[in-house]
């Protein structure tokens, strides 16, 4: 999908591409790539880099344009795992601000894509205030889904001290894998945002104000993957520990079951095999070893009580 806007702010969509205007670009078909190309001269390796999935974020400046790509999280419910990351691309042509994403996402929703107040709706605003407004709004959203990755991983910990299954550290796993793609990801956006502080140095003092927010924005989101992600690391093994002793626990239970109800067994083979026994002419016979099959297996209950294997 392709729009058009008149501003930064997201308001005012227009038909056709003008000075100064942003041109926003979500799950671009194959006619809005050649647009792209063609009438925004755009170059086609940098669409390419822009939908590849596994490209890393850089800031490359040409003679006739200006790319900032950084990775965003998304929400990926069937790809296997809650959350992953892809590229994000600000091109600079022109006159004119292209953002480019493969996928739909919480940073540039189609919804609501405005970052700036509605007050001023016609406003014209700094390219480069505009872009870090994304890394801040990508540094939030990082922190939202971290969020919901710490409650997820405290419910499956309630689920695993009684499990002695490894469905609970599969769904780990799963959670360890959005971890590690979000450190990667802001590991390297952070690379992005410390060239943009190193390049552009004569940036007014707002300007400034606003990048210095978007890395410590970025860098608290780093922190708290890696918190989270070496307390997962701790607890998958302690985890597994516990599955394999729960287990045990079962196994124990099901022995001593077994070894309570094999006592009746041997007292009915004993007394059922074809040989004189002193008790086939006796008419209470069948009443007797009942009785005797269950006292023998509660006192092997008593007993495996009192060894607190039971």
């Amino acid at each position: 999908m392709l729009k058009i806007f008149k501003s930064f702010g997201g308001f005012r969509e227009i038909l056709q591409a003008e000075k100064g205007c942003w041109i926003n670009v979500i799950q671009p078909t194959s006619e809005e790539i050649d647009r792209l190309k063609n009438e925004f001269k755009i170059p086609s390796d940098i669409i390419r880099d822009i939908l590849d999935a596994d490209e890393r974020p850089r800031y490359e400046i040409d003679d006739d344009w200006t790319l900032i790509l950084f990775r965003i999280p998304i929400e990926t419910p069937n790809n296997g795992i809650p959350y992953s990351t892809i590229p994000l691309g600000t091109i600079r042509i022109n006159g004119i601000t292209i953002t480019l994403c493969s996928k739909i996402n919480e940073i540039l929703p189609l919804s609501q894509p405005a970052l700036f107040k509605v007050t001023a709706p016609n406003a014209h605003y700094d390219p480069l205030i505009f872009i870090i407004k994304l890394f801040l709004r990508s540094g939030t959203v990082y922190l939202n889904y971290l969020k919901y990755i710490n409650q997820q991983t405290t419910h499956i910990e309630n689920e695993v001290e009684k499990s002695v299954r490894n469905k609970e550290l599969n769904k780990l796993l799963k959670m360890e894998k959005c971890l590690v793609y979000f450190i990667t990801s802001l590991k390297s956006n952070e690379v992005v945002l410390t060239k943009i502080k190193n390049t552009l140095k004569n940036m007014e003092e707002d300007t400034q104000d606003l990048l210095d927010d978007a890395i410590i924005e970025n860098k608290q989101a780093l922190e708290m993957a890696q918190i989270y992600s070496n307390i997962q690391s701790g607890m998958m093994d302690a985890f597994a520990s516990v599955i394999s002793n729960n287990l045990n626990v079962v196994m124990k239970q099901l022995t001593s079951i077994s070894i309570i109800l094999m006592i009746p067994t041997l007292i009915a083979s004993l007394y059922g095999m074809n040989v004189p026994n002193f008790l086939e002419n006796k008419n209470w016979a069948f009443v007797g070893i009942i009785f005797l099959c269950i006292l023998m297996a509660t006192m092997g209950i008593i007993f495996f009580r009192k060894k607190d294997m039971f």
